[in-house]
């Protein structure tokens, strides 16, 4: 236990000891969710997040280049307004930089050069992603041939990348047909049907979050969680991702563009919501490393018995694939 861990401890014992709010702190103690950050404390997570949003944050550019690239060789111009609405809702205040009309004129050299500068960044991306939910999991990196590592990541990233727009053209096909029939039957935006339709956009979007995260949970770092915490993470991670573009996305816009950063400031409040998104992902897989508070010490009894030897990573790693 480090200086950091004691002191957490120090503090969660004294608090369990105050007369009205201390029963209250000891349950909270106990649940899943607590038990989860301290795993998350463990392992230094603000780092984790930190390495995951400059990962992120680097790929996405070449991705959303591509995409517009494509895009705007292929799609009508009404069809492209409607994507730039897409990107509006899915990364809020990045749309309105796109020079859709310079995209059109070079898509060719401009796919090009995005598609391999996002082969590059995807697969760094993968590869330290795997790396920080591995860490969540306290699993230790996984040792193979370099050539072999990068062609798996490559296709790990085509994978996440099928997902990623089975998730988009979901969420893309509600959003639309919200639309369709507000217009078709005259519902007032503001009104009961209106606010009624939004929320089923809502839902649709949470399941097409959830599918994602399914894929990121299990199959990125090679593990096999208990399907009734993995299914509880990804619901909550899908929930959570989806306010969070509803909370962020108002400030990207109202606000980000108008503040002392000036123009950085979209890309400082793109690297916010990057980073509140990636620490949602290592909850979410913490989740699903935590087990019970009988299965922990079950393993903590084990690993006194076995665990001097300092063989084999660790009980988590009896669920890894």
């Amino acid at each position: 236990m480090d200086r950091g861990e004691w002191g957490q401890g120090r503090i969660m014992d004294w608090l369990k000891k105050l007369p009205v709010v201390g029963p209250w702190v000891a349950r909270g103690a106990a649940t899943h969710a607590w038990r989860s950050y301290e795993r998350l404390d463990r392992v230094k997570w603000s780092r984790l997040a930190a390495a995951m949003t400059f990962t992120s944050f680097v790929a996405l550019f070449p991705l959303l280049s591509l995409a517009a690239a494509v895009a705007a060789a292929t799609l009508s111009e009404d069809q492209q307004g409607r994507l730039q609405d897409t990107v509006a809702e899915q990364i809020p205040g990045i749309a309105d930089k796109l020079n859709i009309q310079g995209l059109i004129d070079n898509a060719g050299t401009v796919g090009l050069i995005a598609g391999a500068l996002l082969l590059f960044t995807g697969i760094g991306w993968v590869d330290a992603t795997r790396g920080c939910l591995r860490a969540v999991w306290e699993l230790p990196d996984e040792e193979e041939n370099p050539v072999v590592h990068r062609a798996k990541d490559a296709g790990v990233l085509i994978g996440l990348g099928g997902a990623l727009l089975v998730t988009v053209g979901i969420s893309t096909v509600a959003s639309a047909m919200v639309g369709w029939i507000i217009r078709q039957l005259g519902i007032a935006e503001g009104g009961f049907g209106g606010v009624l339709l939004h929320v089923a956009a809502f839902v649709v979007a949470v399941l097409a979050d959830f599918l994602l995260l399914l894929y990121v949970l299990t199959l990125l770092p090679g593990v096999q969680p208990p399907r009734r915490r993995l299914v509880v993470a990804a619901l909550t991670g899908a929930i959570g991702f989806e306010l969070l573009k509803l909370l962020l996305s108002g400030y990207m816009q109202g606000v980000a563009a108008k503040s002392m950063y000036g123009a950085f400031g979209v890309p400082v409040a793109l690297l916010l919501w990057i980073n509140f998104t990636s620490k949602l992902v290592l909850f979410c897989a913490a989740w699903t490393a935590t087990g019970s508070k009988e299965e922990e010490l079950t393993e903590t009894d084990g690993a006194d018995v076995t665990g001097a030897s300092g063989d084999g990573p660790g009980p988590a790693a009896a669920t890894s694939g």
